[in-house]
């Protein structure tokens, strides 16, 4: 069981699955109203307790992908009309879209969502673990540039963690500031996730001449 990552929790109509390795708690699930979460219950999740709509509705609410759900009617999760990434004040960015994000192939989570560290502390690189908050990381999600814009909201949008670099994005998105903006569109950008860029969340270069190492 100490080994156990992923969690299934089976119901009638729906199972729930929860991946440890990508779960920071941020409390979507155990805040929704209802039983369908609750702390401290053995079994944590209880499909049967409501309708498979509502069950598959607070999976979607899970910014990191660790919440995904299997519908037993066939029906199945689909790709945000928009591929944003949200900057949060203060922590890592969440992405929302038909992501393609390189070697995260058996983590079937984050084809739709995730949660990405930009602190530069996490041990679970490319993907946040709280460690912004030890880190005591500081940026309050302001944006400035508007980028080239697009003609497209949607379509694949691929991921790339570049060793000891920055993240690589290609495909059509919307970067949203911490004040809830739509502030930045385009379809290539460098990211920051060295956490000491200068023009957060874009990559300056910085990664380089502190001597950020991603294999930590």
């Amino acid at each position: 069981m100490a080994d156990q990552k992923v969690f299934n929790y089976p119901g009638k109509d729906v199972d729930v699955h929860w991946d440890s390795r990508l779960c920071i708690h941020i409390g979507e699930c155990g805040y929704s109203e209802g039983d369908l979460f609750v702390g401290g219950r053995d079994p944590w999740c209880v499909p049967d307790v409501t309708n498979s709509t509502e069950v598959m509705e607070v999976c979607e609410r899970c910014p990191t992908g660790a919440l995904t759900y299997t519908d037993k009617s066939g029906e199945s999760e689909k790709a945000a009309t928009n591929n944003t990434i949200q900057v949060t004040y203060n922590g890592p960015l969440y992405i929302q879209g038909e992501l393609d994000i390189e070697g995260a192939e058996d983590l079937p989570g984050t084809r739709f969502r995730a949660a990405l560290c930009r602190c530069g502390a996490s041990k679970n690189k490319p993907f946040c673990d709280n460690s912004h908050l030890t880190e005591k990381f500081e940026d309050y999600a302001a944006v400035g540039p508007k980028g080239p814009g697009l003609s497209s909201s949607s379509g694949p949008l691929s991921i790339k963690a570049i060793k000891d670099g920055p993240l690589i994005l290609n495909g059509n998105m919307t970067i949203v500031s911490g004040s809830g903006r739509a502030a930045w569109q385009g379809e290539k950008v460098g990211l920051c996730r060295c956490g000491a860029s200068k023009n957060k969340p874009f990559c300056d270069g910085t990664h380089m001449s502190i001597g950020f190492t991603s294999d930590d």
